[in-house]
């Protein structure tokens, strides 16, 4: 049989337009695949590990034979899943390499008269280049302040204004703070992180700014690819100067829905950078309601170290705004404002 296969910028532009199969395992579609992208595997978790252990003892042949016996009696229900999945008869397929299982469920999907492109190079290819891209030096602002500054809320005023924006807090469910895991749906991988960064990057213009949250090399459990980072690190910061006051009605309207045992444990786990006196103090604020000074006193910890690690970006990119409102579109207005003074090195 013979495969159509392509490369890697034609496989993205079809994607646009035609679903994409991921036919690996379960477990490795988890870790990280192509957004929105659909999972057929060919072999399941342990049929996966039945069949490497067959080929690197006894070869390939064997371990072929082996995956037939194995996957034969589940193609049927794989065709079928291709079959109400296709568009107009088409799918994009990939597996790690672009190897034996997308050229076998090619095969398979052919079957049906599905017309299947592979990926060359499959998934590896694709976090190759998808790494490759987010390395590139494009300008950037980076929207900073202390925690409680709105910061999110006026990077969606920025994009109802036009600006480009992605929101990495969103694509990492999570706020960033030992808070910020609260309300918030499951997070993704940091393989899969990267993958859902690209996927707002690849539509950006690269002419026009990009619009970011200053975040830390962590948000959560989700680590950021190590040269965006950077680049990050190194663009022009727009930080808001807000005092406690101005930020503590929007962190009230955020966090007191939340149950006090939630509450409790978030201070928990900054506990030991908090000090032993500040966690008692937090920790009875909110058993007896005061969710204000609760509030303030974990502040303290947040605003010191925000303030330390401004100290690692250089002072000739960071530009301070004095904020006396908490009010959205008067502080986008402010940032606006000042990156229009930005002097763009070309």
């Amino acid at each position: 049989m013979s495969v159509l296969k392509v490369e890697f910028d034609h496989f993205m532009e079809l994607a646009g337009q035609l679903p994409v199969i991921d036919v690996r395992s379960p477990s490795e579609y988890l870790s990280g695949h192509i957004p929105g992208s659909f999972n057929i595997p060919l072999f399941d978790d342990r049929q996966r590990e039945i069949v490497g252990t067959k080929y690197k003892k006894e070869g390939r042949l064997p371990a072929i034979i082996e995956g037939l016996k194995l996957t034969g009696p589940s193609m049927a229900d794989k065709l079928k899943k291709a079959l109400d999945i296709s568009k107009d008869g088409k799918l994009l397929v990939h597996c790690w390499r672009g190897g034996m299982r997308s050229e076998s469920m090619a095969w398979l999907f052919s079957q049906g008269d599905i017309e299947s492109s592979v990926l060359e190079g499959g998934y590896k290819n694709f976090r190759h280049h998808i790494l490759e891209s987010l390395c590139e030096s494009r300008k950037m602002i980076i929207l900073g302040g202390m925690t409680g500054s709105s910061k999110t809320h006026i990077l969606r005023q920025l994009k109802i204004c036009g600006e480009q924006v992605i929101d990495l807090e969103k694509i990492a469910n999570h706020k960033g703070s030992a808070f910020g895991s609260l309300g918030q749906p499951p997070q993704p991988t940091t393989e899969q992180f990267a993958n859902l960064l690209f996927d707002e990057w690849k539509n950006l213009k690269a002419g026009q700014p990009l619009w970011l949250e200053d975040e830390s090399r962590n948000i959560g459990s989700v680590f950021m690819p190590d040269q965006f980072y950077f680049n990050m690190q190194n663009s022009h910061a727009i930080v808001l100067m807000m005092d406690v006051k101005t930020r503590l009605p929007r962190l009230l309207e955020e966090y007191s829905e939340f149950p006090a045992d939630l509450l409790k444990a978030a201070v928990m786990k900054i506990s030991k950078r908090l000090g032993g006196d500040d966690t008692k103090e937090a920790l009875m604020a909110i058993e007896t309601g005061d969710l204000a000074k609760a509030m303030e006193l974990t502040l303290r910890y947040y605003d010191k170290t925000y303030m330390f690690s401004l100290k690692k970006k250089s002072e000739a990119n960071i530009t301070y705004i004095e904020a006396n409102t908490n009010d959205i579109e008067a502080n986008t207005a402010l940032v606006l404002e000042a990156a229009g003074r930005i002097e763009w090195k070309l």
